[in-house]
């Protein structure tokens, strides 16, 4: 994991940044779904299973402490109760990036939603002085990531759960960090992905929001 402050006001980290784990191929995003959809599509390996719509907007988030904050460590709600982490090829990754605008953008909406909401501690309890990326797949988009984009799935809502465990008998945030979080900076291939996301956003433009 690549040494990012977990604490504090100042930070090195810049305000947008991509932090992920990804391989010389893939990137891994997570989601969080409950029983009946996660078997699912873990046996199936795919999305497109019965119960999982593209008709809604869906969410996926390359963080893992965001993932841990937004489920409770998959323990916030029955919907939310299987963490899964699905690997997508790097090139899939930007082309939905290139189809997205940022939430409260008033350039128009596209397909895709970008929301860059503040990054949390890997104990989920401290907001840190930096950004995280979600982006939100709409309909238009939907069927075609669930059914060609997915390279892989993979439940790990047992590490989410180990984690709470870890979190609840106090371990501190690098030790949480160090035995958790693999995760580095991506970098952006496409000039034009990162000026569609505006990863170049060195301060708060109000263009994000929290969910």
């Amino acid at each position: 994991m690549a040494a990012l402050p977990l604490e504090g006001k100042v930070s090195s980290v810049p305000y947008h940044q991509i932090r992920a784990l990804y391989d010389e191929d893939t990137i891994t995003v997570y989601q969080a779904y409950n029983e009946k959809i996660a078997d699912a599509a873990v046996e199936h390996q795919t999305l497109s299973v019965p119960g999982w719509s593209c008709k809604r907007m869906t969410w996926i988030k390359p963080s893992w402490s965001w993932m841990m904050y937004r489920s409770g460590f998959s323990h916030k709600d029955k919907n939310q109760s299987r963490v899964l982490a699905i690997r997508m090829t790097h090139a899939n990754f930007e082309s939905i990036l290139m189809q997205s605008s940022l939430s409260n953008s008033t350039q128009g909406k596209q397909p895709v939603r970008v929301q860059w909401d503040p990054e949390r501690s890997p104990s989920t309890k401290t907001k840190l002085p930096y950004r995280s990326i979600q982006i939100g797949i709409g309909r238009s988009v939907a069927e075609t990531w669930a059914k060609e984009m997915i390279v892989s799935i993979e439940d790990v809502t047992e590490t989410a759960r180990r984690m709470y465990d870890d979190v609840e008998a106090g371990m501190g945030e690098r030790e949480l960090a160090e035995k958790y979080i693999n995760e580095t900076v991506y970098e952006v291939k496409s000039e034009e992905v990162k000026k569609v996301i505006r990863l170049d956003v060195e301060e708060a433009l109000g263009l994000e929001t929290s969910t």
